[in-house]
């Protein structure tokens, strides 16, 4: 009796522990899938009292809307230019800042760790004014670069803290080797360290990619035109002075977050072993 009790404890807390977990993973994909349903919904469906947990009558409506009314095809194009020249300027810049961090002997180096990682949780609205007077100055409202630009800068503190902690657990023996086969420095880093640093440099990307293309108060402050607007700020222009019409709004955030979960879907295993490793080795 004395054994079984233990036993019987421990499946009562690891019963508990499921259904907590459980419980959490419903709390989180309740709003997801009440967004997914209500992009199916006609306006009186929407409104509707009691709600309806699945859309009785489906209709592609609400997308029509989006995408030939609102064009939010062209904020998703926009988007997808501004997410992946900023990700890509973030990385290039990250993997070699990372690698000089790892390897290089430097004073000072956790001083320097801690202040980029402040850094990246630095808010963006107290820059907003400064930033906005700056590219008025130099003529970069209402552009693509008025964007990337600060994007990168706003990024680049916490890739380069990713990369740093990542690049510090490849073994040295590596570059040993490759320099006795007559390997240059650039070599190197190219051919023997960044493929082993793609978990990483997968980590980094998602992180910027998804700050990029999520972002609102930049973009709403410094494109005042409809060109060169993004997905979130053309959302939220959706609504009019009189009406909400929730079903398209709903329409166009599940457009803007299907490519957000599609790559977290496809590298999730470079994400959790890039944000492992740096956990481990940092």
């Amino acid at each position: 009796m004395s054994r079984r009790a233990p036993a019987a404890g421990i499946r009562r807390y690891l019963n508990a522990v499921n259904l907590g977990g459980l419980a959490i993973v419903v709390l989180s994909t309740l709003p997801l899938y009440w967004m997914l349903a209500s992009s199916f919904k006609g306006p009186g469906e929407i409104s509707a009292a009691p709600p309806t947990l699945a859309p009785e009558s489906p209709t592609l409506g609400n997308y029509a809307e989006a995408f030939v009314r609102n064009g939010i095809g062209h904020y998703l194009l926009n988007s997808v230019l501004v997410a992946s020249v900023s990700t890509v300027l973030v990385l290039g810049l990250s993997f070699f800042a990372g690698y000089a961090l790892a390897r290089t002997p430097l004073r000072g180096r956790g001083p320097l760790m801690t202040a980029l990682l402040m850094l990246s949780v630095f808010p963006p609205i107290a820059l907003v004014v400064p930033l906005f007077l700056l590219e008025r100055q130099v003529g970069l409202l209402n552009s693509y670069a008025g964007l990337i630009v600060p994007y990168v800068a706003l990024n680049l503190p916490f890739a380069i803290w990713i990369m740093r902690n990542y690049l510090v657990g490849i073994p040295h023996e590596l570059e040993e080797a490759a320099t006795v086969d007559g390997a240059g420095p650039l070599r190197i880093v190219l051919t023997v360290i960044a493929p082993l640093a793609r978990p990483g440099l997968f980590t980094a990307g998602i992180f910027t990619f998804t700050a990029t293309w999520s972002e609102f108060l930049l973009a709403l402050t410094f494109n005042s035109e409809d060109g060169h607007r993004t997905v979130p700020v053309g959302i939220a222009l959706f609504t009019s002075q009189y009406t909400v019409p929730y079903g398209t709004l709903f329409a166009g955030a599940v457009a803007a977050t299907l490519p957000i979960g599609i790559l977290v879907l496809i590298f999730r295993r470079s994400i959790v072993s890039g944000m492992t490793s740096g956990a481990v080795k940092g």
